[in-house]
């Protein structure tokens, strides 16, 4: 077991460091200079020296690479080109509200699909449970940013009793945060809700399809009762793995949300970025959401030694 763990914090460490090679490098690449993003296409020569060696970029790549990436585990991005301030303070604000919409969307998400996805396996053959799957269908086929608009056109702008946009921090009003969240969370779970209750749904069948779950019925438990006992910890390895790729995805997904209820999270940090040609902040913002991403991938891979220690030798 410690030497599987090991092998997957290596892994890990290694991915991060190739990713972060692979950001920077790119960012480099890109056409344009910062220096004349800063001061114009008319600036001097001299000017623009001054520009490039205020922000270091004169120096070797070894060296800006360095102070980039050294900076990252302190919470230290660098002075944007733009606006000549610190970085990090407005990234890891507008980080905070993306994560609390991704993963307050990922539990509506698991709360719906989990109870939905064992109902439809149970009842496969009843219209109730062919009722939920063909639910799920629909619920693939909207997107994330439709979804939105017709939450909004319904709920705010029809009935009235939500917000239509906008963003309420929790500690200036709770009850606002909360209303202000209803929408774009319910968004942005719908489809993952649709698309997770498909896989419990098969992973629920494919359990009750074991020897084991028919000794236990045959003692006497019902098909609840046996899927609660013993078929929730086995059918919680592949749904374990769809919910570690499907919240990468949802942070992805949040960038559109984000614009659609306009929700000041990191995903219009990082189109506001793009739009300035602020290389730096948009360098740091790709790095920050490939570390959530390897960051889900090790934590999913961690359950899974636990939930099943045979992978340890398999893997």
């Amino acid at each position: 077991m410690i030497r599987a763990v090991g092998g997957r914090v290596l892994r890990f460490v290694l991915t991060l460091f190739a990713t972060s090679v692979l950001v920077f490098a790119f960012m480099r690449i890109l056409p344009g200079d910062p220096a004349e993003v800063v001061l114009g296409t008319g600036a001097t020569e001299e000017a623009l020296e001054r520009t490039r060696a205020e922000f270091g970029l004169d120096r070797p790549l070894a060296e800006q690479y360095w102070d980039w990436v050294s900076g990252i585990p302190v919470g230290d991005f660098g002075v944007s080109f733009i606006t000549g301030e610190d970085i990090s303070p407005v990234v890891l604000d507008r980080l905070a509200v993306s994560l609390i919409l991704v993963v307050s969307a990922m539990a509506l998400a698991l709360l719906v699909a989990v109870p939905l996805g064992t109902w439809a396996a149970v009842r496969h053959r009843r219209a109730d449970g062919i009722a939920i799957s063909a639910a799920t269908q629909f619920g693939i086929a909207v997107p994330n940013f439709l979804a939105g608009m017709l939450l909004v056109a319904v709920f705010a702008l029809g009935l009235g009793w939500l917000p239509a946009n906008s963003w309420m921090p929790p500690a200036y009003d709770p009850v606002q945060f909360v209303l202000h969240l209803i929408l774009p969370v319910v968004a942005l779970a719908a489809v993952q809700a649709a698309v997770m209750t498909r896989y419990v749904r098969t992973a629920m069948l494919d359990v009750m399809g074991e020897d084991w779950m028919r000794t236990a019925r045959a003692k006497g438990l019902s098909t609840f009762q046996a899927l609660r006992r013993h078929g929730l910890r086995n059918a919680a390895l592949p749904v374990l793995t769809v919910s570690g790729i499907q919240l990468t995805t949802l942070v992805i997904g949040a960038v559109v949300i984000e614009q659609v209820f306009v929700i000041p999270g990191i995903g219009s940090e990082l189109l506001t970025a793009v739009a300035g040609r602020d290389l730096l902040t948009v360098q740091s913002v790709v790095m920050l959401l490939a570390l959530i991403t390897l960051t889900v991938n090790f934590t999913v891979d961690l359950l899974y030694l636990v939930l099943d220690p045979r992978t340890a030798v398999q893997r």
